[in-house]
């Protein structure tokens, strides 16, 4: 029996171990800035420019540790790692449930989004199942059994485990799972559809009998059924207490407002073009990479020059900052203001480049792999 119930943690423990990883590796920088908030929360943010780095080796560590699991390679280091590791992550959880500072704790990324309460349960779940595991670390039989393959086998894994989340870092995620993916029509998600469930919000009131002193606390379905506003003896002390009982529609997109300097809403105007358009999104030029910035701009010129598209650059800088980028770049762009939140969200890249139709994501690119103007000419431009 402890042998089944070993197996069995062997195997969930190494493929979530191996899931968590993947998936956190196909968008490393997104896990980074998942780790900037957790070192606002801690007060560690000079680690804040190596967290996409951290992010890649917390990636990798998670699907060495599982396929070593399953394999059954270095049993007993693989168990101390991955009890270590558990620790870590469940008081992490723990921390951003009670304390509610962070909203959701990234461990499946974007594709499967986990409120701190549930990543908690899920990672006592984990802790229990390696609990199990190293207490039998001992007793675990490897599956490649000769040295020097248990060395090669391990020294494989670690290289695409690293080589994927490198590679998705300088050429954006294999699988997208953000709302301004390929395909998506941002303007259709920045709607509520008609019908569309609404939220749900239950009102707590406290009251207080004048007379006795009576306290008392009830929600107002109760209040308005019991009619207790009509007995004058009670009064409502304190503010209502709002709490969400039943979540309604997700908006998929509702923090994407583009203005120009002077505050105008640009919206409509930029996302609904009915021609193509290019969209350099770079959420701070401080740290935009100049080549990449560079090339855009070549782009723009050609761009515009050949087939009078237009080409807007969206930045969550000041505008005086901007204005200054753009002066000593010699940026043929114009600039559009947006926060840096739905910017990181539409590309993965400082800078990248979205290309638009009637507010459709025809095509998006990461810097290091920008089209030529003829490879975008010829594939999209020449039949706007």
């Amino acid at each position: 029996m402890n042998r089944i119930t070993l197996i069995i943690s062997r195997v969930i423990v190494g493929l979530l171990f191996i899931f968590s990883g993947l998936i956190k590796a196909n968008d490393p920088l997104g896990f980074g800035y998942k780790l900037q908030e957790y070192f606002e929360v801690f007060h560690t943010t000079f680690l804040n420019d190596y967290a996409p780095a951290i992010a890649i080796l917390l990636c990798t560590l998670e699907i060495v540790l599982g396929a070593l699991l399953i394999l059954g390679i270095w049993a007993n280091k693989v168990a101390w790692g991955l009890l270590m590791l558990i620790l870590f992550f469940t008081f992490l959880t723990f921390y951003s449930a009670f304390f509610e500072v962070v909203t959701s704790c990234g461990c499946f990324g974007d594709a499967i989004p986990l409120t701190p309460w549930q990543s908690f349960s899920k990672d006592l779940i984990l802790l229990a199942l390696i609990i199990v595991i190293f207490r039998q670390r001992e007793d675990i039989v490897p599956l490649i059994t000769n040295s020097r393959l248990q060395d090669f086998s391990a020294g494989f894994i670690l290289f695409l485990s690293l080589g994927f989340g490198l590679y998705t870092y300088n050429f954006q995620p294999i699988l997208d799972f953000l709302p301004y993916k390929i395909g998506n029509n941002i303007p259709a998600l920045m709607i509520i559809p008609p019908g569309a469930p609404q939220d749900v919000y239950e009102i707590t009131y406290s009251l207080k009998n004048k007379k006795s002193g009576e306290e008392k606390k009830m929600t107002d379905k109760v209040y308005v059924k019991t009619q207790i506003w009509k007995d004058n003896n009670w009064e409502i002390v304190g503010d209502p207490v709002n709490r969400l009982i039943k979540k309604g529609y997700d908006l998929k997109i509702k923090d994407l407002k583009i203005t120009d300097s002077q505050g105008t809403d640009y919206n409509k105007e930029i996302l609904e073009n009915p021609y193509y358009n290019l969209i350099v999104v770079a959420y701070d030029l401080t740290k935009a990479n100049r080549k990449g910035m560079g090339d855009l701009n070549a782009l723009a010129i050609n761009a515009a020059e050949n087939f009078n598209v237009r080409t807007v650059l969206l930045t969550s800088n000041s505008a005086q900052s901007a204005a200054n980028f753009s002066s000593d770049n010699k940026l043929v762009m114009e600039i559009f203001y947006a926060d840096g939140i739905p910017l990181k969200s539409m590309v993965r890249s400082n800078p990248g480049l979205l290309l638009l139709k009637n507010g459709i994501v025809i095509n998006k690119w990461h810097f290091h792999n920008l089209p030529s103007f003829d490879e975008l000419s010829s594939a999209y431009l020449q039949n706007n």
